[in-house]
């Protein structure tokens, strides 16, 4: 499980090479497992592949996303549903997201597909009252996406992010510094903060010094 999440990334180009159907069940089955039973009856999952996702691409023509995956997970839920239900989403389809990590699958998640609901409807039939929240493109990572792999953002450290109190009431570590506690109320600071830390990921990735 650790090396699950920590080597799950968005994978932007994917391998030539068909997904075996069984590993699919074998996730999705597993998946069901991560939120309460009843959310299952406000979410229907689709997984498109071969002819049909061929013939989605078609649709889509040139229109973004592209169709460049093996199979792609297409999640639709209730339009009813509130933010609690929508938090439960969000965790299964993170546990899909890991078990395919753990069968050496990787994935990328796309909100982009909402937009082109309608062609999606046009291939899948989905019943009233649903709507297309994501969808999540599977494969084998190809060789040009495993070329960049060590160039992924950095995350924040366990003693920027995380306080631990204990019974006395005293924190062990995770303190933020003063700066980042200053810059959590002033939005100009934060934005200066993000744009600073993707320059410096930018200039990485060409080879300059940061």
């Amino acid at each position: 499980m650790y090396e699950a999440v920590t080597s799950r990334r968005s994978v932007c180009g994917f391998a030539d090479r068909h997904v075996p159907r069984e590993v699919l069940e074998r996730v999705l089955s597993a998946a069901a497992w991560a939120s309460p039973a009843p959310d299952l009856q406000s979410r229907r999952v689709y997984v498109l592949t071969g002819r049909p996702l061929a013939e989605l691409g078609k649709l889509l023509g040139e229109r973004d996303p592209a169709v460049g995956a093996p199979a792609v997970l297409f999640c639709y839920v209730d339009r009813g549903l509130g933010p609690a239900q929508w938090s439960d989403v969000g965790m299964y389809l993170r546990t899909v997201m890991l078990l395919l990590r753990a069968e050496g699958l990787h994935s990328r998640t796309r909100m982009a597909w909402a937009k082109h609901h309608r062609t999606v409807a046009e291939i899948l039939s989905p019943p009233e009252g649903l709507i297309l929240f994501c969808g999540i493109s599977i494969g084998f990572e190809g060789a040009a996406d495993a070329a960049v792999s060590d160039t992924r953002a950095g995350r924040v450290s366990l003693d920027g992010a995380v306080t631990f109190v204990d019974a006395m009431g005293v924190a062990r570590r995770g303190h933020a510094p003063a700066e980042a506690t200053q810059s959590a109320g002033n939005p100009a600071a934060r934005l200066n903060g993000v744009l600073t830390r993707k320059i410096r990921r930018i200039m990485s990735q060409i080879g300059l010094p940061p």
